[in-house]
């Protein structure tokens, strides 16, 4: 992409290295204070000092299983970008979006307030657009007041794709949703045989374009044994446990309706849900949110978070009915990397002749023009004994400007 970028410091980048922890925190430190808060596909829960604290305790393990395919293997996609003389000015951490790993996303991304948002960032991210060549597509979320962040997606190629909404339902409303009996006569726990149904409501609960851009598939949906023991792992130190069903109907043999919870068992966090409805079957939502109320009873009052977006107004309209509470927006940002071609003036893509020329081959056999024939009834006539007067008639007749239209493929004694 051709931009005019202001020519600030000149900055390095690299991967994050151990020694980098304490100037990343305090860069961090100084990001929040200006309110420049972080970017997340998962609506910023995660707390970034927490998760640099886990990446500083268990950095060598984490570097040594980054060669190995694994759960934790991305955990270290962070990069800086540091003046000469060694100051930390900016740090984006990025991680595969699906497991073909053909999306990619911008977890987080931090610019030093004195360094310049525009110039820094547009470099940190256009060091990972051409660092992760496997990547076609690339996401983003951020909130729709940072404007600075905006604009910095803005003119690094990002487009918006969908807007998204996160809900926050309180303790005591949740207390009265769970006083209603779901009607879920066909509700399934989730498991690996399950992975193609769950894909084929995911691909019908969103517009073609989100779905081209989010590009999942059955694996997606399924859990390996790896994973499954990272799961049970991460679950046990942050005190958490995940829940899921989804609603099955037999007639069409598809899935309708499927929801994921993470509890705190301590009330330490809030609840966090995932819900995915058929666009046929909005009945779903009372039924589907009754029955994770109900599930919710089971744990320390806590509020629960869940997200919405703009393709989906029937889950808005239902979650403004009850009383939920917006917490903020966030707008959902895409770009594609498909090419992976800097634009360029289009006389440096225009093609010599002499080029074209040598790579003119014959694609088939000629066919035999007038001038073969005209030479090859001179044998004839020669070898025959025809006097030169016929001879000499066949060549004017050949000479005539609508010989072409004939068919000389005749014998020379018909013509004759």
């Amino acid at each position: 992409m051709t931009s005019h970028l202001p020519q600030t410091q000149n900055l390095a980048i690299r991967p994050l290295q151990s020694r980098d922890f304490e100037a990343v925190d305090a860069l961090v430190d100084r990001a929040i204070e200006v309110e420049n808060p972080s970017s997340s596909i998962e609506s910023g829960a995660l707390d970034i000092h927490r998760h640099l604290s886990l990446i500083r305790r268990w950095y060598w393990p984490l570097k040594c299983l980054s060669w190995f395919p694994n759960p934790l293997q991305y955990l270290l996609y962070v990069h800086v970008a540091h003046d000469p003389q060694e100051n930390i000015r900016g740090l984006i951490q990025i991680s595969p979006f699906n497991r073909t790993r053909s999306t990619w996303r911008v977890d987080r991304l931090f610019v030093d307030p004195g360094a310049g948002m525009l110039g820094t960032g547009s470099q940190l991210i256009r060091h990972c657009l051409e660092a992760i060549w496997e990547a076609r597509m690339w996401l983003l979320e951020v909130e729709v007041n940072e404007k600075d962040e905006l604009a910095l997606y803005r003119h690094n190629g990002f487009q918006p794709l969908a807007q998204m909404t996160y809900w926050a339902i309180a303790p005591d409303l949740l207390e009265a949703l769970a006083q209603r009996e779901p009607d879920l006569p066909n509700l399934m726990p989730v498991s690996n045989a399950d992975a193609q149904l769950l894909c084929q409501l995911d691909t019908a609960a969103m517009p073609p374009l989100v779905r081209q851009v989010f590009d999942r598939h059955i694996h997606d949906f399924q859990t390996s044994l790896p994973g499954a023991v990272f799961q049970g792992v991460r679950q046990w130190l942050n005190n958490i446990e995940e829940v899921s069903g989804y609603v099955f109907e037999p007639q069409r043999k598809a899935a309708i309706g499927y929801f994921k919870m993470r509890l705190c068992r301590d009330g330490s966090q809030p609840h966090v849900a995932e819900l995915t409805v058929h666009p046929a079957y909005t009945w779903l939502y009372p039924e589907l949110l009754s029955q994770m109320a109900r599930i919710a009873q089971d744990f320390p009052p806590q509020c629960l978070q869940l997200a919405s977006a703009d393709y989906q107004p029937e889950r808005e309209e239902y979650l403004e009915q009850i009383g939920a509470d917006p917490v903020y927006h966030t707008l959902l940002m895409s770009r594609s990397v498909w090419h992976k071609l800097r634009e360029a003036k289009p006389a440096a893509l225009e093609l010599q002749l002499s080029e074209v020329i040598q790579g003119l081959q014959g694609a088939r056999k000629p066919i035999p023009s007038r001038i073969s024939w005209l030479q090859k009834s001179q044998r004839s006539g020669q070898s025959n004994g025809k006097p030169d007067s016929v001879q000499k008639s066949i060549e004017e007749f050949g000479q005539l400007p609508n010989a072409d239209r004939f068919d000389f493929s005749q014998d020379d004694d018909t013509l004759s």
